[in-house]
This record gives structure tokens, sequence and C-alpha cells, in this order.
């Protein structure tokens, strides 16, 4: 498969998750995802609001929902999984890098999806795992 050209989106970048994670973190990549166990070989987020706030409400584990401001420390490229797979073009902004992520703030404040959204969602994913359809193209 061909790799997505080098971006040159400058932000702000988002990544939501459930980890607790101190200014100067750096994210990393090659460890358990918010949805997997399995480690992945990049780091995943987003120059959107709206992207981030699924990947805090949908990571698996049962700990608070977190958005952090993020800065790449290296390349990175639009997210194949999204980009001309799902959605032509690339308008959620996701993006992925082997480089780590750092911490530069975590939003205080923003408004999650209802309940009955989030529930949606994870219905769709359950029903694409058991399809065989929830491939990470990592």
């Amino acid at each position: 498969m061909d790799q997505p050209p080098v971006s040159t989106e400058r932000g702000p970048f988002f990544h939501g998750t459930k980890a607790e994670l101190q200014i100067g973190d750096l994210l990393q990549a090659r460890q358990p995802s918010n949805y997997r166990e399995t480690p992945l070989r990049h780091i995943y987020f987003s120059a959107t609001l709206e992207a981030a706030k699924w990947g805090a409400e949908l990571a698996v584990n049962g700990a608070a929902e977190h958005i952090y401001l993020v800065e790449p420390t290296g390349e990175f490229e639009d997210d194949p999984n999204v980009t001309d797979k799902r959605f032509p073009g690339n308008p959620t902004r996701s993006y992925r890098s082997q480089a780590p992520l750092r911490v530069i703030a975590e939003l205080g404040k923003w408004k999650r999806h209802t309940d009955e959204e989030i529930r949606q969602m994870q219905n769709a994913l359950q029903t694409l795992r058991e399809e065989g359809k929830d491939v990470i193209y990592d």
C-alpha cells in the first residue's frame, strides 16, 4: 500500500484518550492503542475536536475521558484509515506518526456526545468487528 504524503497541517492538534497524562509527556507509537491490546506502529491524532472526542469516548478502558492538545515531534501523514477509505480527502483532519506526540495542555471542558450517540457508534463498531471489517491500516 502506498504511504500517504507527509502532511503540512499546522494544527492545533488533539488526542482523545482515557489515559491520564501530564504536560510534557510523550505519547509513543508501538504501545497498546485506545481500541485494542495489540501495539500499533503509529500514534494517531486529529486537528478536529470532533475526532478527538470520539477517541476519548470510545477508548476501551473505564477511566475518565481526556482530550489533550499535542504537538508532533516528527513527520506525520494523513490517517489512511479514514482518508479516501471512508471519507474522500481528509475532512476529519486525522493524522498518524511514528514519532512521539508531546502533551502541551489538557482541554478542560468539552461537550461529550450523548450516551445514545456513543452507544450507536459502539454498536456500529461491534458490527464491523463481527463482520471482520474492523481493519486498522497501520
